[in-house]
């Protein structure tokens, strides 16, 4: 057996579940050929405390926004393009904490990510970039496109506006509802 299958261990369950892990292997190129051969069945695959660098392909799956993956420091490029992702923040929160040095992230051709391509408007796309990009600091490139300065400085004041938007109006309310209970309180003194 070669190095890359040598570690790979097996479960399955009745219904057919399989779970393969190359944990702690010291891999540092994924064993394609193995997990290939599993595809039919395979449903978990654990990858983690490798050796793995750089970049990650996951095109053209099934995954959802709630994959969960491994803490991978050393990951700095994710191609999910072509998936099942439809849950923006819960997926790009994911991202954030598993790969903390992520200087490129493609996803492409997901609901999550709309684009003229998959139906979506000019505004959606653009709102899905600074989302992303306010949510994922040290962004470079987003799918195609690389990052620029002015986009990351719209990214953190649009979603710094809506976050304090958002607290201007309840301090709004606030002191109208003060007010009117000082005014309705002065009527009643008056009578």
């Amino acid at each position: 057996m070669d190095h890359q299958t040598s570690g790979l261990h097996s479960q399955s369950s009745q219904s057919g579940f399989q779970w393969y892990s190359f944990a702690y292997q010291g891999l540092t190129e994924i064993p394609y050929d193995a997990i290939l051969s599993q595809t039919d069945t395979l449903e978990v695959l654990d990858l983690s405390y490798n050796l793995l660098e750089d970049t990650l392909i996951l095109d053209g799956n099934h995954y959802t926004s709630h994959i969960k993956f491994p803490y991978m420091p050393s990951v700095t490029t994710l191609y999910i393009n072509k998936n099942k992702l439809n849950n923006l923040p819960v997926f790009v929160e994911e991202i954030r904490r598993k790969f903390p040095n992520i200087k490129i992230l493609s996803m492409m051709n997901n609901e999550a990510a709309p684009s003229y391509f998959n139906g979506g408007s000019l505004t959606q796309y653009t709102d899905y970039r600074q989302y992303v990009i306010s949510q994922i600091p040290g962004l470079e490139i987003l799918d195609d496109t690389e990052v620029l300065e002015k986009e990351r400085i719209q990214a953190r004041k649009t979603y710094r506006l809506q976050q304090s938007g958002h607290s201007l109006r309840s301090k709004d309310v606030s002191s109208k509802k003060r007010r009117h209970m000082r005014k309705k309180s002065s009527t009643v003194i008056r009578q």
